[in-house]
């Protein structure tokens, strides 16, 4: 007879979760890594990792496919951002406040 893992989650007030690490582990899934649910007719969820590519922008896929191979042919091409760089976006972002816990707005949800 096969184990049978449970286990939970809470959610946020933005009716947010985090996977746990037994269903990460067990579902091979990484950061950005879609997920897919199956509602059956009895309530039961059934939780599976996203095989499709629905809704993924095509041109941004590709885009990122070429980084990934010239990157791994060219590794010597990388180079580490200029301080400057790392100064102006602190700079454009400071005083920014993101309460990742507040309700979302009607608009937003």
């Amino acid at each position: 007879m096969p184990t049978v893992l449970e286990t939970e989650s809470t959610l946020t007030d933005r009716y947010q979760t985090t996977v746990p690490e037994a269903v990460r582990r067990t579902l091979k899934l990484g950061k950005r890594d879609k997920l897919h649910y199956t509602i059956r007719a009895n309530g039961e969820v059934v939780l599976t990792r996203a095989t499709g590519a629905e809704g993924d922008d095509p041109a941004l896929g590709a885009f990122l496919g070429f980084l990934a191979a010239d990157i791994t042919r060219h590794p010597e091409r990388l180079q580490a951002i200029d301080a400057s760089l790392v100064a102006r976006v602190q700079s454009l972002t400071e005083g920014v406040e993101v309460d990742l816990d507040a309700p979302l707005s009607a608009d937003d949800e």
